[in-house]
């Protein structure tokens, strides 16, 4: 999809001088950017929803566990 970006003059400066530093395009640069803090700020799974959804997945290797004696 594309879009419009509208930067300060000095946003754009710097965007331009890290994509010439990179040797990356500035639409590369602002990409990974977007990327990075789409990353940082995706919403915590509850720890009981990744339990349960591990336990399933792991279900044979935790029965042997719990036989396991030493």
């Amino acid at each position: 999809m594309a879009m419009t970006l509208r930067l300060s003059a000095a946003q754009s400066d710097a965007l331009r001088r890290r994509a010439l530093t990179e040797g990356a395009s500035m639409q590369d640069v602002a990409r990974r950017a977007v990327e990075a803090y789409l990353r940082a700020h995706e919403p915590e799974i509850p720890i009981g929803v990744v339990i349960d959804e591990e336990l399933s997945r792991f279900s044979g290797a935790v029965e042997q566990l719990a036989r396991w004696q030493d």
